[in-house]
């Protein structure tokens, strides 16, 4: 078996693993039952173009897509950041009594300053 062969079969195994991991992640997106799980989907869209956009370039030989993949990751890396900070402003997660998931947004507590001024004008 010559090495080329060889480097064509990887190629084409990558990109068919790849491929079935799109697709489950695409319907991790779709039917995730909490928005923590649909970012943690998206990141992991992100990483799978990563691992396309790499196997592209080794099957083309061009190594500009390096340097997009990089980009792509940086950006991805970004998202997820600011889809974090998202979720942490809204609320937390809970398990409800039919072991559905629930957003629980917390409600800040009023000022000891605030109840004092209240008993003073009362």
């Amino acid at each position: 078996m010559i090495a080329s062969d060889f480097l064509d079969i990887a190629v084409h195994v990558a990109l068919a693993v790849l491929s079935v991991t799109f697709l489950l992640t695409v319907v991790k997106v779709i039917y995730g039952p909490t928005l923590p799980d649909r970012v943690l989907a998206l990141d992991m869209l992100v990483a799978v173009a990563i691992g396309f956009i790499a196997v592209l370039g080794i099957k083309t030989g061009y190594t500009l897509y390096l340097d997009i993949a990089i980009a792509l990751g940086l950006v991805g890396f970004l998202a997820t950041v600011a889809f974090a900070r998202f979720i942490m402003a809204r609320g937390r997660i809970e398990e409800t009594e039919e072991n559905r998931p629930r957003l629980v947004t917390t409600v800040k507590p009023h000022s000891d300053a605030t109840a004092s001024d209240n008993e003073k004008a009362g």
